[in-house]
């Protein structure tokens, strides 16, 4: 029998263990329940699949990432070792026939959904398969105070029944003391062996900044570090925007977000990870399973819903272990906007229960059926019928599908993607040929700013509401469009599957799950502060902080994050840039920019001192965000 090490140089051709993976190998091949908390950057994959390769039979692993499985499976095929994924969109066909190569083909790694394990003929199968280690990934998301809650996780542990010799082996990234408990109980862990990399990462300097000119401050960090970067936004549109914005600044940028096409997807990553781009503006649907070891900064430009994910996504910085910086860039209504998008869209246990009612009254069910009923499913159709607001929609049908109320399919997606194929004149000239066409065009071309750059998920109701004219009517502009080569144009038959796994109860049915509700917003709106706490708070060490959310206690400063770098600074005197500027503003307004550039100050100490000069009411600012003394 081959020894770890034997196994890591054979496949991995490293010569040496990161910390903490021996160990972990060894509990587990001494057949130990075994839990292990290591931060982004790890090496989780490493702790399972060498013990895998080891001992005869099947690794069974569970993870929610579709991109994840499919990145490892690809990985191990490339180093010649067998393995298979049960993804989401596998025809039944298919999957029988993958779970007979998992039985008869002598795999070694059989990756599954959780999702998947509730279905009693894929488990049927399982049960029949020489499994010789189960590996739950992301494990918080079985935990209802985690930050990523997967209620499909809750049945995993019914494969302690089937398999109670097999070790189990727990790997998160980010979880909480609360959170670590409730795995290991969660999961029915028997007695298990436990691991805790530490959270600090003592080569990235967290730094949080409070900038009027987000962009102009991007741009000086990005010259200041030419190296690969990450920019974490907030939507789609503002991947786009910004990488453009970068682009003509002079940046090789290029952008990610969870709506395009796959060949774009692997076409701006591949720009990126060859660093012929050296900025990636994208959504947090970017980053799972991308180990590029040189990423110099990793930037936010809103604040993150939570510490968890921002700590995973800063932690995509420096994994060569050379220093860099996880920017957080921050203004002063970014709260209040956080707060919109976060916690304005959680719905109570009034709008649940409304909109549970209307649910059933749409598809016509009466009180006391429904049970196992299937349907077609348009999410913006309904929310339009009842004047509900999408997201909050979308959120408690969520919740419902997570408590088994509902099984909703995964998520919604636009029906319909378009692309403008000529120029912009060229269609408007063709809408001045075609007034009757010029409305929908307009509406089309205000709403989907990036229409002629790259295909564009469509949203036919809201074209339709905005443009005051009916869906057919816009479709029948669309075809039109298609026919004569201005656009490509496809439909898609992707409606949501939505099935009521209960009878239709109303009071009683919400009354039943209410609690879990108020459970889980409290939760988001705990974490969100953690947040706000994170941004606001000045005169402790970031890293101290993040360490502390996550139950660690650091006996020093980093020396090296926004608030450490203030204390190695010597004291400044800032009279004398307080009278430089306000002598400045006594002959015209100036933007703090400009005061910075005449000045020829840091932007920091700009800002701070027009702080202070607003708070002592000696100056205002205007529309145009430009400073005027007061008389």
């Amino acid at each position: 029998m081959p020894t770890a090490l034997e196994i890591l140089q054979k496949y991995w051709q490293h010569d040496t263990f990161r910390s903490l993976q021996n160990e972990i190998i060894d509990s587990v091949l001494n057949g130990h329940d075994t839990f292990a908390l290591m931060p982004t950057g790890g090496g989780k994959s490493i702790c399972f699949q060498v013990p895998a390769l080891i001992n005869e039979g099947i690794c069974l692993v569970i993870s929610p990432l579709v991109a994840l499985m499919k990145d490892q499976v690809a990985n191990l095929q490339n180093r010649g070792i067998k393995a298979i994924a049960l993804t989401g969109g596998i025809k039944t066909d298919e999957v029988v026939d993958l779970l007979d190569n998992c039985q008869f083909g002598n795999y070694k790694f059989l990756y599954v959904s959780p999702e998947r394990l509730q279905s009693d003929w894929i488990l049927e199968r399982i049960k029949n398969l020489p499994i010789n280690l189960i590996t739950i990934d992301e494990a918080h998301c079985v935990s209802q105070w985690g930050h990523d809650f997967r209620p499909a996780y809750l049945k995993i542990s019914i494969l302690k029944e089937y398999f109670p010799k097999v070790p189990f082996l727990a790997l998160t990234a980010t979880a909480t003391p609360r959170v670590k408990e409730d795995i290991i109980t969660q999961l029915g862990l028997q007695n298990p062996v436990q691991f805790a990399k530490s959270f600090a990462r003592k080569n990235i300097a967290y730094m949080v900044f409070e900038v009027e000119d987000k962009l102009f401050r991007i741009e000086q960090i990005l010259k200041k570090n030419p190296q690969p970067s990450i920019i974490y936004v907030r939507n789609r549109k503002s991947c786009l925007d910004i990488s453009t914005q970068l682009q003509t600044l002079g940046f090789q940028a290029t952008y990610y977000h969870g709506g395009l096409a796959s060949r774009e997807k692997d076409k701006n990553m591949q720009l990126w990870m060859e660093e012929k781009a050296q900025v990636m503006v994208a959504t947090n649907a970017f980053g799972m399973g991308i180990d590029k070891p040189n990423v110099k900064t990793v930037i936010h430009i809103q604040l993150p819903e939570n510490i968890e994910n921002y700590y995973q996504e800063a932690g995509r910085s420096g994994r060569n272990g050379e220093k860099a910086f996880a920017v957080l860039l921050t203004s002063p209504s970014d709260i209040i906007q956080a707060e919109k998008q976060f916690l304005d869209v959680l719905p109570d246990r009034d709008f649940l229960k409304k909109m549970y009612i209307k649910l059933c009254n749409y598809f016509q069910i009466a009180y006391g059926e429904g049970i196992n009923e299937e349907f077609m499913f348009n999410l913006n159709h309904f929310c339009h019928k009842y004047d509900f607001p999408i997201l909050k929609t979308y959120n408690g049908m969520r919740f419902l599908d997570g408590q088994g109320v509902l099984t909703l399919s995964q998520e919604f997606s636009e029906k319909i993607t378009l692309q403008f194929l000529i120029e912009s004149k060229e269609v408007i000239r063709y809408t001045s040929l075609n007034p009757n066409d010029e409305e929908i065009i307009l509406t089309i071309l205000r709403t989907y700013p990036g229409v002629y750059e790259m295909q564009t998920a469509f949203n036919l109701s809201l074209i339709a509401k905005k443009s005051q004219h009916s869906e057919a009517a816009v479709l029948a502009v669309l075809h039109k469009l298609k026919d004569k080569g201005i656009i490509e144009f496809h439909s898609k038959n992707n409606d949501a599957v939505l099935i009521f796994n209960e009878i239709r109860e109303d009071e009683r049915t919400i009354n039943k799950v209410s609690k879990y509700l108020t459970r889980q917003n409290e939760l988001k709106k705990e974490q969100l502060q953690s947040v706000i706490k994170y941004v606001s708070e000045k005169d402790i060490c970031k890293s101290k902080m993040i360490l502390d959310y996550f139950g660690e206690t650091a006996t020093k400063n980093c020396g090296i994050c926004s608030y450490c770098i203030t204390l190695s600074k010597p004291k400044k005197d800032f009279n004398d840039l307080s009278n430089k500027i306000t002598a400045l503003l006594q002959n015209e307004d100036l933007s703090s920019r400009e005061i910075q550039n005449k000045t020829k100050n840091t932007a920091d100490d700009v800002i701070f001192i027009l702080q202070q000069l607003l708070e002592d009411n000696r100056v205002a600012i205007q529309k145009n965000n430009k400073y005027t003394l007061k008389n």
